[in-house]
């Protein structure tokens, strides 16, 4: 039989979005939090730059709305990003309230000594210094900080190694005739592999991203899309998923999979050098180092494969020694265990997927078209960052968007709280134990592979078409194998990424022009005649 579990708020993922969330809501429900992995695992956690915020004299919630339409290159809402940059502040300073330590340096002058003094460093498409961070592991601290409060809440719930499967909503339940509505969701708990059903008045998906459907990555094993996939699966709208951030600094090593080099050493002096030492940044873009992340990855994109050399190198090395290990703490310990001592030598580096800019449509509230069903942080479409996120958007997106979705969840509570609709038991009556599992590590293989080639920074159209027939047969390989065997970890990732991979594809395919992060050969030019529009999917379409 299935374990059934009951509560007022589902909330399936763990990093900044959903923890926020969940300590915005808990004085006024019960809350079960489904963590992939343990809670402090996630995208958020590995987070080295920081979080963008106007809190400096000099700065402007003007500046930082108009760096962030430009970077988004015409796509971005406005009216989005001046509600998220005019709640900056307010999301920053709740993260000290609760004891997130961000880096200080000394006063200006005695006249300040009585006043916190943040350290402001800057990333890239910023025109000013405003990315508060706790050294170079701003992810880690605000995701710990987090963790240790949700632990201690009597009245948050956490439920660790557990993967979501799919969405229970009214039609998905067999009920006719009523406007469909989501109650809950169905998760594997990974340690006993029992499919376990969690029935709640609302539900919100902080999941995260996609990036996993790439071949090279920055992001953890866990953003395998699992919110984005869930979401379409019961009828939402997902949009603008052709715009896949790629990072133009992770780490090319063998022993160090997936390492990110902040954006914020190029924001302190870092320049970026071919492998005779030449600096190339200037040929393409006058901000050199700090242009906007898609200028930057498509010019090292650019230069490798024109020199045909495996990476590119990112020197720091001329600044001060004492600056470096102060500044880079975390990235000079990780990278000497390696070999490379940053203060002396150039660090290797190449281009890595890390950040989903589309996902599944929301408003101004963080709802979705399914009624009780919020999406925040990066598994979200809200319109902040259009075409390509600007640098550190992403965690204040998360904070902005996790505090609106609560109040709106608090806001519509009903005055008197009804019993939560019973959810069926799992039916795993005409499935087996699987003996070929072969299948989903050749099928991930294949699937990350192909998407890397054909829908990666620099992609034609018949590369598009070819990634979207192989697509089709590995879709239908993986919903044969679904239907027949029990679900694993492994199984309900691919079967998600499948879909995103899909979804991706079907994006890029509408879009025919090269606009931020979506760079075609056969439409190189940005379409500056006909007006600008977002791509959405939808099921009826």
């Amino acid at each position: 039989m299935t374990i059934k579990h009951q509560t007022d708020v589902l909330i399936i993922g763990s990093g900044a979005a959903g923890l926020t969330c969940a300590l915005h809501l808990a004085e006024h429900f019960s809350i079960h939090l489904i963590c992939k992995g343990q809670l402090s695992e996630g995208a958020t956690f590995y987070a080295q730059g920081g979080i963008a915020a106007v809190l400096d004299d000099d700065d402007s919630i003007e500046s930082h709305v108009e760096d962030t339409l430009k970077a988004g290159a015409g796509l971005c809402n406005k009216k989005t990003v001046q509600y998220t940059v005019e709640n900056s502040k307010k999301v920053i300073q709740w993260l000290i309230d609760k004891g997130v330590a961000f880096s200080t340096h000394a006063p200006a002058s005695q006249s300040d000594s009585k006043k916190e003094a943040y350290h402001l460093t800057r990333e890239g498409g910023h025109s000013h210094r405003r990315i508060i961070h706790a050294a170079d592991a701003t992810g880690k601290e605000v995701q710990t900080t987090l963790s240790n409060t949700i632990i201690n809440n009597k009245n948050i719930k956490i439920f660790e190694n557990y993967n979501a499967i799919d969405l229970v909503t009214t039609h998905t339940m067999g009920i006719i005739g009523e406007s469909n509505q989501c109650h809950g969701a169905y998760a594997l708990n990974r340690e006993s592999g029992q499919v376990e059903s969690f029935s709640s008045k609302f539900v919100v998906l902080a999941t995260g991203g996609a990036s996993k459907v790439y071949l090279y990555t920055s992001n953890p094993d866990i953003s395998s899309g699992d919110g984005i996939a869930m979401a379409w699966r019961s009828g939402c709208r997902v949009a603008n998923l052709e715009f896949n951030q790629f990072h133009p600094t992770c780490l090319f090593h063998s022993k160090a999979n997936s390492f990110l080099i902040t954006e914020a050493l190029r924001g302190e002096g870092a320049l970026l050098k071919l492998p005779n030492g030449e600096r190339f940044m200037h040929r393409f873009d006058s901000r050199a180092e700090l242009a906007p992340r898609d200028i930057v990855a498509r010019a090292i994109d650019h230069e490798i494969k024109r020199l045909g050399v495996d990476c590119v190198y990112l020197d720091i090395s001329h600044k001060d020694d004492d600056f470096i290990k102060s500044h880079f703490p975390t990235i000079y310990e990780r990278l000497l265990k390696l070999g490379i001592d940053i203060t002396q030598e150039a660090i290797p580096v190449v281009p890595a997927a890390h950040y989903t800019c589309g996902g599944v449509v929301v408003d101004d509230n963080a709802s979705s078209d399914l009624h009780n069903l919020y999406a925040i942080g990066e598994v979200a479409f809200t319109g902040l960052h259009g075409a390509n996120r600007m640098a550190s958007n992403s965690l204040l997106e998360c904070l902005v968007f996790a505090k609106a979705a609560a109040e709106h969840i608090i806001k519509n509570k009903p005055q008197k709280i009804a019993k939560n609709i019973d959810i069926s038991h799992w039916d795993e009556s005409q499935v087996s134990d699987s003996d070929e599992d072969v299948v989903i590590s050749h099928n991930w293989h294949e699937l990350r592979h192909l998407m890397w080639n054909y829908v990666g920074i620099v992609r034609t159209t018949k590369r598009l078409e070819r990634a979207q027939r192989r697509i089709q047969l590995l879709k239908k390989e993986v919903k044969e194998y679904y239907s027949n065997f029990k679900v694993s970890s492994d199984l309900l990732e691919l079967r998600n990424l499948i879909t995103v991979a899909e979804l991706i594809i079907e994006c890029a395919m509408k879009r025919k022009e090269s606009r931020g992060l979506h760079y075609t050969l056969d439409y190189p030019e940005t379409d500056n005649k006909n007006e600008v529009l977002d791509t959405i999917l939808s099921k009826v379409n």
